[in-house]
């Protein structure tokens, strides 16, 4: 298995920070699967950014901006199919959880 099929999805825009609140499994109640924190596969279209954003980091980019123009300049288009901004690339990563 290479998710985990019992993975609630987030309900809030930031993780509870009271202890015990959130919990993915409960001990000894679930088994301690592979990939215990997504709820499916990554698509190819998310690999791809992830493998695009470590080359980005990896030539030095630490801000937004710096992230925005490392995806463009390796022509790594949005979802669907643009030039990233700031903004554009501050909603995808909120809308994939990061």
């Amino acid at each position: 298995m290479n998710y985990n099929p019992h993975l609630q999805p987030w309900l809030a825009a930031q993780p509870n920070n009271v202890a015990g609140k959130g919990q993915i499994e409960v001990p000894g109640q679930l088994p301690n699967i592979i990939w215990q924190n997504r709820a499916a596969l990554p698509s190819a279209y998310e690999n791809a950014l992830g493998d695009v954003l470590e080359r980005v980091f990896a030539d030095g980019a630490v801000s937004i901006d710096e992230v925005v123009a490392g995806l463009n300049a390796q022509a790594f288009r949005s979802a669907e199919g643009g030039q990233w901004t700031s903004a554009s690339f501050e909603a995808e990563m909120a809308r994939l959880g990061a």
